[in-house]
């Protein structure tokens, strides 16, 4: 991000600007100092990519302007970092205190110069360019406050994102003198190159008391499950180089390896592999013959052959994701923005935001032990797999991986789940892209995880005539415990609902809707009566489900029945007056990608008052149509959800010999 101010009215002072009036006193007031910065070096002091070497600078004034803090030799120095810390015992919740919109208040500290005794700053880049966008991104965001006294998290503007350019004790010093440190209490750090040579820790080594720490090369032997949060290591290619997403399918390479510097013992293999496999394999190095610099960090080679990386990702099914110096590589980016499965051999890795991210879906995680066998174990991978990892891969980089924004925001929303865990988004919410597709059905169970916003269910009664079979299904209804509202859509325009006087009384709000076309799908409509998120929906001459049944479960989806169906699909029902169960069933199906529910009961259909001209369904031709529906619905979406099933969700006790009164659904199955 090249920032020149254009920072949001709510975010921090990042990068101040002076007023027209002021800027002469300024200048005048600072001159002397800046001319001893300059003497001295401070400008190394300008902040660099990660690795340094981008090129690219930040407005001088955002370095100028920041106040100069000089730390004492004396300073206090944080503990080291408890490794025992989880989110119940290093982390005051109760700061966050209770919300409508179940958000965590995030508070960043204003940039600050620290320097020490002797003037010399406590890293050798500053500020770098992508930490400077992941404030942005996070003061941007509805995550933050300004009011320090409202935050439920502080994040310094200290960078620590790259180990390499910090001086461990001083920085540590600054973190300590930080107004609201209170030992690194709700403090996040974000880290993503951690340790340095020989050992090459695998976690932040500057002491940080119990700070949370979001790192990019985790291990198992130093993540704090469920208090870390595992991110990804940023690739610069990300915001340099486009790659439009390319199709899933057969690739030109099955595997490709475009790391360089890996180990020897991992480079061996990796050739025999080659020799075993020939042109399925594509293992590239780095260009001996091109001179250094940001050219030839976008090439690799291959026995002379020059390939443009990471275009060259494109054209391989698999590509091996190898540790390295470092278990986080920023390898992984690049290989998810391709749409190419990463093929991830680092034993004891924490992969990025693993805590939600589902990576069975999008890579293949083997041990390194088992790399010579890795050609074997990807060929048994059927191909149909394969392109889902492949779409399952670019998703996760375009959500999660694209930007230090996608990064920033995905850490807070992860930590945010964790506090508010009744409003924390789904697996599904979490995994699956936010498209509606008509294809794809898993699991047959389809449950909220979180309690909807307006409490109990709306009964939408669709009735014609049947006045005596209509008051009955509402007296029946009208004892379910959780019901809310009850709309009768009155679907006949040659005769009047009954009085008033005539309805039977019950003790929530009935309602009545007249209709102007006797229409199958009138049932579906999402009228404004409707307030509640579930909805009840029944014809007027049956009564196929106890109180019990009712209350144990109900959901629907009238909204998008009535703006969302897919092809011609309400035409057909409203033409032939049939099938609107089944259109909704499919609507479901495909919306959710799981297939419908059927909760009790398993008795048959019957309906003895009923006669040849009382229902729909007991004319020669509704069968019939039924079974042509299901087919047509079947073409306009693409796939057939409504399977087999063999999945009950009764409670189990309503069966047990022990007294009524102790049951909570004693009439379930009674009928």
């Amino acid at each position: 991000m090249y920032t020149s101010g254009k920072y949001s009215s709510r975010g921090p002072a990042l990068i101040p600007r002076m007023k027209t009036k002021h800027r002469i006193y300024y200048i005048t007031l600072f001159s002397v100092v800046l001319l001893g910065l300059i003497a001295t070096g401070m400008f190394q002091f300008w902040p660099h990519s990660i690795e340094s070497t981008a090129d690219w600078t930040l407005d001088k004034r955002s370095v100028h302007d920041a106040p100069l803090i000089r730390l004492p030799v004396s300073s206090p120095i944080p503990e080291r970092g408890d490794l025992s810390c989880r989110m119940h015992t290093c982390f005051d919740v109760y700061r966050c205190g209770y919300n409508p919109k179940n958000r965590i208040k995030v508070y960043i500290y204003p940039l600050q110069r620290f320097v020490d005794e002797l003037g010399v700053p406590i890293s050798s880049t500053g500020l770098s360019r992508e930490y400077n966008d992941l404030l942005s991104a996070i003061s941007d965001s509805d995550f933050y406050t300004d009011d320090v006294t409202r935050a439920c998290l502080f994040i310094p503007s200290i960078d620590v994102l790259n180990q390499n350019s910090l001086r461990i004790r001083e920085t540590a010093q600054a973190l300590a003198m930080l107004p609201r440190w209170d030992k690194g209490m709700n403090h996040l750090l974000f880290n993503m190159l951690p340790g340095g040579p020989p050992d090459y820790n695998t976690a932040l080594d500057v002491p940080r008391d119990r700070a949370l720490l979001a790192g990019g090369g985790f291990s198992t032997w130093t993540y704090r499950q469920g208090y870390d949060v595992s991110i990804p290591v940023y690739s610069p290619l990300s915001a340099d180089v486009d790659l439009p997403e390319r199709q899933p399918g057969p690739r030109h390479y099955f595997i490709l390896s475009s790391q360089t510097a890996i180990h020897r013992e991992y480079r061996a293999e990796l050739e025999r592999l080659k020799e075993e496999n020939g042109e399925a394999l594509l293992l590239l190095d780095k260009c001996s013959n091109l001179s250094q610099g940001a050219a030839s960090a976008r090439k690799r080679c291959y026995k002379g052959q020059v390939y443009d990386y990471p275009q060259i990702l494109q054209e391989s099914s698999f590509c091996v994701v190898l540790r390295g110096a470092r278990l986080g590589q920023a390898a992984l980016s690049d290989v998810l923005q391709a749409g190419c499965v990463p093929v991830i051999l680092a034993d004891s890795y924490i992969l990025p935001f693993s805590e939600v991210l589902d990576w069975k879906r999008a890579s293949v995680v083997i041990p390194e032990e088992k790399l010579p066998e890795m050609y074997t174990i990807l060929k048994s991978i059927p191909h149909r797999q394969v392109e889902e990892m492949q779409r399952q891969a670019r998703w996760f980089w375009e959500a999660y991986f694209s930007s230090m924004k996608a990064i920033g925001l995905t850490t807070l929303q992860i930590i945010n789940d964790r506090i508010y865990p009744y409003a924390a988004r789904t697996y599904e919410q979490w995994n699956n892209p936010p498209v509606v597709k008509w294809s794809s059905v898993n699991s047959p169970l389809f449950l909220p995880l979180i309690p909807p916003r307006a409490p109990g269910f709306t009964a939408v009664v669709l009735t014609y005539d049947r006045v005596e079979s209509l008051f009955r299904v509402i007296t029946e209804i009208s004892k379910v415990p959780s019901l809310a509202k009850l709309l009768v859509v009155w679907n006949n325009q040659n005769k009047s609902p009954p009085e008033e006087t005539l309805w039977p009384k019950i003790s929530v709000p009935l309602k009545v809707v007249r209709t102007k076309e006797n229409k199958l799908s009138n049932r579906f409509f999402p009228y404004d009566e409707i307030e509640t998120e579930a909805v009840l929906a029944i014809d007027d001459d049956i009564i196929m489900l106890t109180s019990d049944e009712l209350q144990f479960g109900y959901e629907y989806f009238n909204y998008l029945y009535t703006y969302k169906m897919p092809g011609d699909i309400k035409n057909w029902v409203d033409a032939h007056m049939n099938c609107e169960d089944i259109a909704m069933n499919f609507l479901v199906a495909n919306i959710t990608g799981k297939a419908p529910i059927k909760v009790t009961p398993r008795k048959k259909f019957k309906c003895p008052e009923c006669t040849a001209i009382d229902g729909l369904s007991l004319d020669q031709t509704h069968m019939v149509e039924r079974s042509e529906c299901i087919n047509k619905f079947a073409s306009v979406f693409g796939t057939m959800p409504l399977k087999v099933v063999e999945h009950r969700a009764d409670p189990v006790l309503y069966k047990d010999d022990f007294p009524e009164k102790l049951k909570s659904f004693p009439n379930i199955g009674s009928l």
